[in-house]
């Protein structure tokens, strides 16, 4: 108990001195350091492999269920993509009503961000994760014995819910006790999970879909299998140590942990209400890059370009593999330049090639796809830890998640508003009569803007890179434990006011 006192204590004048410095500062004076402080710090760091050797074996396995969790989050959620025709089919519904399925899942999942980011700040990473798997093996076998196309529409609506609790966890779950030397390049290969579990849906979708006679359902039986496997590894692991050390803390505090909980959250949410705001804007800057660039890009390259089945499964598995690539080495240097100056940097590369990324049409395009998914992702590897290092401590696992889908959200409509404008430059039909569009011209003026928002945000935003995540290190929780006071203070009837003050709590 001295102990926790003492350290609530010292963290306390820390956080005062310097919580979150650009918070204290004028507007004026924070954007007079916007460029100033975008000067890549050079810190010293290993090399990728060393990095890696960092972590104890304790931080790997929560590292591993992390990336399994979240890869089999996006395997899921690109089920539905990977089977609209045969769902179709089933259902006597049209593609676009199928594609319902996908726009409630992007909708819904804020609900499960909030509702599980609070869950996760307040019990802890491990129980909250093993009920989102929990829920995938219900759903995606639910989802495999649907009848009927509003049975479809439930199934895949609670999925939504399930897939939105699940980022802000493994973020947290990865990287809370990860080495400061080694959180860039973790945080690069917890994000390519996203295109792991895509390029796994992709195989196994060729695998299982038409190959029996149950059609698209093997895909999604088959969906709710892993994550049995993901649950039990998860019970096998304890609470991450930070989030232990967190705990503990709100037990000392007069109060205990629930009424300790209230009060950090209240404070964080008066103290950061901008700053949350900020990181909805930046999400939906990163989640339109995403999805600008890569939603209607096959549809391109068949439509536009005439490229066959195979070619396009070629380029996309290409793109892909650039995507993996980028998100590690960029997530990894993002540790020596900083977290926004290799945002910006990586975008401005990005922009650069996306004349040859929407215009070549040759197969030559691969090696572009290669270096533009590349880019892209590779400023996504940046994002996981740089969500972690910005958000409150009290509310890390909501702030993460919460931000992540409602940026998924603002931007559900990026292959919409696409199509939609591609169809006002028609090109001259096929030989088979099919409608052609210039949508290569769409998807770089599109992308152009997007990179040019991205670039914007990131510079007007702060940074808090190697920020500590331990209790205490936490202004938020450090103000709580002041006012409230800690269990076994000694009421002091010389200072009335401080007297009725713990009386009170």
């Amino acid at each position: 108990m001295a102990v926790l006192q003492d350290d609530v204590q010292h963290s306390g004048a820390r956080a005062e001195s310097s919580p979150d410095v650009e918070e204290d500062m004028s507007i004026g004076r924070y954007f007079a350091t916007r460029i100033p402080t975008l000067v890549p710090p050079m810190n010293k760091a290993p090399n990728p492999f060393r990095a890696l050797m960092l972590l104890n074996r304790q931080q790997w396995l929560f590292f591993w269920v992390a990336f399994l969790g979240w890869s089999w989050d996006a395997f899921d959620f690109f089920t539905v993509s990977l089977t609209t025709t045969e769902l179709a089919e089933q259902f006597d519904k049209s593609v676009t009503d199928i594609t319902w399925g996908i726009t409630l899942v992007l909708m819904l999942r804020s609900v499960g961000a909030i509702t599980f980011g609070i869950a996760a700040d307040r019990w802890g990473r491990k129980w909250p994760f093993v009920v989102n798997q929990l829920l995938f093996v219900v759903l995606e076998l639910g989802t495999g014995f649907c009848q009927t196309y509003k049975q479809f529409l439930a199934c895949r609506s609670l999925f939504g819910i399930a897939m939105g609790g699940l980022y802000g966890n493994a973020a947290a779950t990865a990287l809370e006790d990860c080495p400061a030397e080694a959180r860039g390049i973790v945080s690069g290969l917890l994000q390519q999970g996203y295109a792991f579990g895509y390029l796994l849906a992709t195989a196994f979708a060729r695998g299982l879909v038409g190959t029996t006679s149950h059609g698209w359902r093997p895909l999604y039986w088959f969906g709710a299998c892993p994550p049995i496997l993901i649950i039990a590894f998860r019970l096998c692991l304890p609470e991450t140590e930070t989030f232990r050390r967190r705990q503990e803390t709100r037990e000392a505090v007069t109060g205990g942990v629930a009424k300790s909980f209230v009060a950090e959250g209240k404070v964080a949410l008066k103290r950061h209400w901008l700053l949350l705001i900020y990181l909805v804007l930046l999400m939906a800057g990163f989640n339109f890059m995403s999805h600008g660039s890569q939603d209607l890009y096959p549809t391109m390259l068949k439509n536009q370009f005439n490229f066959s089945e195979n070619a396009v499964t070629v380029t996309q598995v290409v793109a892909n593999l650039g995507a993996l690539s980028g998100g590690t080495i960029c997530g990894w240097a993002s540790q020596i330049f900083g977290r926004r100056f290799s945002i910006i940097a990586i975008s401005i590369v990005g922009g650069a090639l996306l004349y040859p990324y929407t215009f070549t049409t040759s197969h030559s395009v691969i090696a572009a796809a290669f270096f533009e998914q590349f880019m892209v992702q590779g400023a996504w590897g940046v994002i996981p830890i740089h969500l972690m290092e910005l958000s409150p401590g009290p509310i890390r696992t909501f702030a993460v998640g919460t931000a992540y889908q409602l940026g998924n959200l603002v931007s559900s409509a990026s292959s919409t508003i696409e199509s939609t404008i591609g169809e006002r430059f028609p090109l001259p039909p096929s030989s088979t009569g099919t409608k052609r569009y210039e949508y290569g011209k769409v998807i770089c003026i599109f992308m152009g803007c997007v990179f040019a928002y991205t670039i914007l945000i990131t510079l007007a935003g702060p940074e808090r890179l190697g920020r500590n995540f331990d209790a205490e290190h936490d202004a938020d929780l450090a103000a709580v434990a002041a006012h409230r006071g800690m269990d076994g203070d000694v009421i002091d009837e010389t200072d009335p006011e401080k007297a009725a003050t713990l009386r009170k709590e």
